[in-house]
């Protein structure tokens, strides 16, 4: 059988430009920190925007820490 593949991440873009070397890189998912201390944060419009130049075959995550569930469904519904 098949060996299981790989996938990776890359976490804490902030940028569109470093957006497209991780996808031009392979990366199968991108990760944005939703935690506002950390200098890698990103606000719900700036994950909006990309997420949106996302192909459809990456996956974007979101990191979250010690958030109110409120926060989090809030950053959901505003980035699709």
């Amino acid at each position: 059988s098949a060996m299981p593949r790989t996938r990776v991440k890359i976490c804490g873009l902030t940028r569109g430009q470093d957006l497209a070397a991780a996808v031009a890189a392979g990366a199968d998912a991108i990760g944005l920190v939703f935690y506002a201390p950390s200098p890698r944060a990103v606000t719900a419009e700036q994950a909006r925007g990309l997420v949106a130049a996302l192909p459809p075959f990456v996956t974007s995550v979101g990191l979250f820490v010690d958030a109110e569930p409120d926060f989090v469904r809030s950053v959901l519904a505003r980035v699709p």
